[in-house]
């Protein structure tokens, strides 16, 4: 385990329970993203706190990027295709985007509203989320030796 970092870990999902926390009592809404995205088109009612809300978690990461570069030794990059897929990066990156879209719809969720908001909630249709979303992680990653 040459790559545990406890401590930035805590604090990031500290972090992250915070702002799921301060959205959910100052807003009354789920933090799970892909519910917040998938609002904007069309768009619903309440569209300024998706934006802003979105916004700061991309420029959250920005920051954190820029204020803490020790937290790791090399630059960010995207994950490149397998060397069996010929369509290279970035078609291998938008299918698993596309991937990822289609199960948090059949899902109804995605990773942050089930696991850390529905699980903080009690919701049984959440653990049985998360237990799958685990499962097959484990499953993808046994078969496919990609950690």
């Amino acid at each position: 385990m040459e790559n545990f970092t406890p401590i930035p870990a805590a604090i990031g999902g500290a972090l992250i329970g915070l702002s799921a926390a301060l959205l959910w009592l100052g807003n009354g809404r789920i933090a799970g993203i892909s519910g917040i995205f998938g609002q904007l088109m069309p768009p619903a009612r309440s569209v300024v706190w998706r934006f802003v809300f979105l916004a700061m978690l991309v420029l959250g990461a920005f920051l954190a990027a820029a204020l803490l570069p020790g937290l790791d030794n090399k630059p960010a990059a995207l994950v490149e295709a397998p060397k069996w897929f010929g369509g290279g990066t970035p078609l291998w990156i938008a299918v698993a985007g596309l991937l990822t879209g289609f199960g948090t719809k059949i899902g109804n969720g995605c990773t942050s509203g089930h696991g850390i908001c529905g699980l903080a909630r009690f919701s049984k249709r959440s653990l049985v989320a998360v237990l799958v979303f685990f499962v097959v992680a484990i499953l993808t990653v046994t078969v496919t030796g990609i950690v």
